[in-house]
């Protein structure tokens, strides 16, 4: 009998540890926002490849929001119209050898604005012929033959007139930008109406963290979408991240572009993880220890890439206690389990961050000396 018992107990016991950890494993990831701050409403790229233009326009429509104003629905493809046409004439310029495509960096949006302006989406949807559904495909391929045949010099030298052929394909999908506009009663120029919303280009900067520059110096980083050839400051991993953290809890958000191809990235799963073992999104498991090295040796090796920006909006922990990254997408809010955010564990933004765009003050002092930032 005693026997009897005791294999009762054991018995007992096993079930209950089976039970347990069945129900942990059922449970999937459990994220506890810890901080979350209020951003304007998820929007959809669609077909296009115009992530960093919603990033950033999300980015500022929250900062504005941060500031105290009213929530703008600010114009995307306004953006992305002038940056199409600085790319072709760049194209053009090097005689071809430069990178052309939809794609491009935070810093983009910010130029724009410093040079042109900006102005709500309700003035300009930058879709012609379907202003609920944008499909970059056609447009893209119309571009890139037309500054190609430039570049060839059918005429054995280049016209003047080409660029306004080139501008006209522009204006016949995404429409012509308009000069004036009334919005709320008052009349603007794009110039006048980023005067009136407040927000200053000037008070942002992008940093990135690779062993191939020097720390705490500026260099242009080597990804096609820089096709503007900004400058980027570079500081260590671990202070990269401690001004993604300090950012968030000053109550600032901030643009992160990074690869997102990685099998750990699941928009379905509403996580982005690096796993130490097999790949799974039942339950939250070890990740890997991502440090300084080999995160440049995945760089390097072109395993890590840029191929999409998002918008950080906060911190979270998961029922193990692991940091995430709060992070609104640009694929509207059907797509994944928590309407359009996910949330990317520390190690993956270690591996995976290729740069981020923050505002100045959100730098901890003693980087910002070491930066020569004031």
């Amino acid at each position: 009998m005693k026997t009897i018992r005791i294999f009762s107990i054991t018995a007992i016991i096993s079930l209950l540890v089976i039970t347990a950890v069945s129900q942990e494993v059922s449970q999937g990831y459990i994220i506890t926002d810890k901080q979350d701050l209020k951003a304007s409403s998820v929007k959809n790229q669609q077909y296009t490849g115009t992530c960093w233009s919603f990033a950033t326009t999300s980015f500022i429509e929250t900062e504005l929001l941060r500031l105290g104003k009213p929530e703008y629905d600010l114009s995307e493809m306004f953006f992305a119209h002038y940056a199409y046409i600085a790319k072709g004439e760049g194209y053009v310029r090097l005689s071809g050898n430069a990178s052309f495509g939809e794609g491009g960096q935070a810093h983009d949006v910010l130029n724009i604005i410093k040079k042109y302006g900006l102005i709500p989406q309700s003035i300009y949807s930058g879709n012609v012929y379907d202003p609920a559904y944008y499909n970059h495909g056609e447009l893209e391929a119309m571009l890139k033959a037309a500054v190609d045949v430039a570049v060839k010099k059918p005429n054995r030298k280049l016209t003047p007139v080409w660029i306004n052929a080139y501008k006209s394909i522009i204006d016949t999908y995404m429409g012509k930008l308009p000069e004036n506009f009334d919005f709320d009663g008052k009349q603007y120029t794009p110039q006048s109406f980023a005067k009136e919303i407040g927000f200053n280009p000037d008070d942002y900067i992008e940093i990135t963290s690779f062993t191939h520059h020097p720390f705490y110096e500026q260099f242009i980083l080597e990804v096609p979408d820089n096709w503007s050839k900004d400058l980027y400051y570079n500081v260590p991993l671990d202070d990269l991240i401690n001004i993604m953290n300090n950012s968030i809890n000053m109550g600032y958000s901030y643009v992160w572009d990074g690869d997102m191809s990685q099998p750990g990235f699941s928009h379905k799963n509403g996580v982005a993880i690096v796993p130490a073992g097999e790949l799974q999104f039942d339950h939250p498991a070890p990740e890997k220890n991502i440090t300084q090295e080999y995160r440049q040796q995945e760089f390097d090796n072109l395993s890590t890439f840029d191929d999409h920006l998002m918008h950080i909006t906060g911190l979270a922990n998961d029922q193990n206690g692991t940091v995430y990254y709060k992070t609104k997408n640009s694929w509207g809010t059907d797509r994944g389990k928590f309407g359009g955010y996910l949330y990317m564990s520390e190690q993956f933004m270690r591996l995976n961050t290729i740069a981020i765009l923050v505002h100045k003050s959100t730098i901890p002092k003693e980087i910002k000396e070491k930066l020569k930032i004031k």
